[in-house]
């Protein structure tokens, strides 16, 4: 009984090493080309020596004793999304990462970490920073990320999200209190673009892909706010009356033109005051006009 005991769950283990190769191959295809190789660290399996054998053959024993039962407690699923870093009597297990999908385990010497694979977002706090020329903004970013390698996230680093999170700050403090003002506002996408690479540098060894860094808002001193807005009603009140002077030079020589023209042909003077006649009686106001000719005010003009 015990000989048969051992042979169904030696083939009931094999059956479910096959699952889990197959699922590991399946992955590895789809993330082929999408993960770097530099800043991962190599973990592999350990021996583990002469009370590890025992413990590990001890566990199994009684997995094979409680067969009927066993199944429940040593079969884990995990979604499509996670994978999970098993870790047996404290050591990497052989082939890294498990799942998606079931994969077994032995519940008395395995410690089973289940990581999310899936994107992850996170708002920079509103940072306080001292540009360049001596201007204190407040400045807030987002930033996005995944987890690319489980293994490197579990053990390269306490707590993988609270570290990129904190290194986001650390990062655009440093980043935007080398530059001006004027560059702030006017190259944040250059900004973003840069905090991206080196936030993505530093987290590699912890198997971290970072995706996306935007800057969000960047909020000025209200002091600083009124100056800028009374610099700018300046400038433009200045190009209004450049306008207005260029409007009155245009104007002004089109009525030198005009007077030339009527001087040319002193009908065209006596056409013009019939029209302004005409309109202002087409007004309708009380205004009373005594017409006087022209040649009349020359013999005034002249003496």
């Amino acid at each position: 009984w015990y000989q048969r005991r051992v042979r169904e769950f030696q083939t009931f283990q094999h059956y479910f090493k096959q699952i889990n190769l197959r699922s590991s191959n399946t992955m590895a295809d789809a993330e082929k080309g999408g993960i770097r190789a530099s800043g991962q660290q190599k973990f592999e399996e350990k021996s583990p020596g002469v009370c590890g054998s025992i413990l590990i053959f001890l566990s199994i024993l009684v997995c094979v004793i409680f067969f009927p039962l066993a199944p429940f407690f040593i079969i884990k699923v995990v979604q499509q999304y996670e994978k999970a870093v098993i870790f047996r009597l404290g050591c990497i297990t052989k082939g890294g990462a498990a799942g998606p999908g079931l994969f077994t385990y032995l519940p008395c010497t395995d410690e089973i970490h289940v990581v999310d694979m899936r994107t992850i977002s996170f708002d920079v706090p509103p940072q306080e920073i001292l540009t360049k020329d001596s201007v204190t903004i407040t400045v807030d970013a987002v930033v996005y990320f995944r987890i690319q390698d489980a293994v490197s996230s579990v053990c390269n680093v306490d707590n993988v999200k609270l570290a990129t999170k904190l290194l986001a700050q650390t990062t655009l403090r440093n980043m935007l209190g080398t530059k001006s003002l004027a560059e702030i506002l006017a190259d944040r996408e250059e900004i973003s673009m840069a905090m991206q690479k080196i936030l993505d540098e530093a987290t590699d060894p912890w198997g971290v892909l970072v995706e996306r860094v935007e800057v969000k808002d960047v909020r000025l001193p209200q002091n600083l706010q009124r100056a800028m807005a009374a610099e700018a009603e300046a400038h433009r009140d200045a190009k209004a009356k450049v306008i207005a002077a260029e409007g009155e030079l245009n104007a002004s020589k089109a009525l030198k033109e005009a007077a030339d023209v009527i001087n040319d042909s002193p009908a065209a003077l006596q056409l013009r005051y019939l029209q302004t006649l005409g309109t202002i009686a087409a007004e309708r106001n009380s205004t009373i006009l005594f017409p006087m000719p022209i040649d009349m005010m020359k013999a005034f003009a002249d003496r």
